[in-house]
């Protein structure tokens, strides 16, 4: 178990698809960074999408991780097994913050099909990201229908250890997201919340395509009374050479760990971490780890893999 102060990071995959150069490169930067601060790393997989997950590449997943020297600390978390904690959550410290909801996706694009075309002189269009509460008074049978938690309509600011600064209002950006689908399903940044708040993660190291519902998460640790998170970090994305970022829906490659050293090294290089000896996983992570260094990240959106 860790001690109070000791640092602890985690890992947190979705099985939708086998590890890529973006995943792996997200897995290494949180491993070596966690533990050149002397601290623990987690490892969580977030299979709480029923539809999209799938055992075998969760098992591939772990495989992978294990074949490069990517140990984890503890027993590995599974969301799909945590969906009664989650449940309880909602039914108690968030209860007053979430209502039932009836809108269907389609009845939303009526909806602000009709708004824009109201609006059409006005400069400010309306942000059909934002739920637009039709719901919130109707007081609909929680059980029965789709849940939303209401977030917060003020600024929230965290300093971020590499894009910096970010300042952000997670009622006008998100509105009130989907908690819990009508089906049951758990939204992907409740379930985070909770888990980093009850694993008691200190430093949460991910990509910066989930930088935009950071202020969705401290808001919801807040509201559900789990420890903040200290240290935020938004890794660059892993783009193609076209600039298009790498991801499963994008038909990224899986890794192929048959020479696990040399993807090691492909990913430091892409991470511009200094060089390290060509050695067994292991060794090379003893020294990736003693030499890590955030600054070459800093401020960076992308970072483009070469043309072949």
């Amino acid at each position: 178990m860790p001690t109070p102060s000791q640092p602890i990071g985690r890992f947190a995959p979705s099985p939708t698809g086998e590890l890529h150069l973006g995943s792996l490169t997200t897995a290494l930067a949180s491993f070596c960074h966690i533990k050149s601060l002397g601290g623990q790393w987690l490892l969580r997989i977030e299979d709480t999408d029923t539809e999209r997950c799938d055992q075998q590449f969760t098992e591939q997943i772990l495989i992978d991780l294990e074949a490069l020297g990517l140990h984890w600390d503890g027993d590995v978390i599974y969301q799909s097994e945590r969906i009664d904690i989650y449940n309880d959550y909602l039914n108690s410290a968030l209860h007053s913050l979430t209502y039932g909801c009836q809108c269907s996706r389609k009845g939303l694009e009526q909806y602000w099909a009709k708004e824009e075309q109201s609006q059409t002189h006005n400069e400010n269009q309306p942000n059909r990201k934002r739920y637009p509460r039709c719901c919130v008074a109707a007081d609909l049978d929680r059980q029965q229908h789709k849940l939303r938690i209401q977030l917060p309509d003020h600024r929230i600011g965290f300093n971020d250890g590499i894009q910096g600064m970010q300042w952000d209002n997670p009622q006008q950006t998100l509105g009130d997201m989907v908690a819990r689908r009508q089906d049951g399903m758990i939204n992907y940044i409740l379930a985070a919340s909770l888990d980093d708040g009850l694993q008691q993660v200190t430093h949460i190291m991910r990509g910066l395509d989930i930088l935009p519902m950071t202020t969705a998460q401290i808001s919801i640790m807040n509201a559900a009374h789990l420890p903040a998170i200290d240290h935020w970090y938004h890794l660059p994305l892993i783009c193609n050479p076209d600039g298009q970022k790498l991801s499963k829906q994008n038909l990224a490659q899986p890794i192929d760990t048959r020479n696990p050293s040399q993807l090691i090294a492909h990913a430091l290089k892409l991470l511009q971490q200094p060089v390290v000896d060509r050695d067994t996983p292991e060794n090379m992570l003893k020294q990736a780890i003693a030499q890590w260094d955030n600054t070459p990240l800093q401020n960076k959106q992308q970072l483009n893999l070469p043309n072949l």
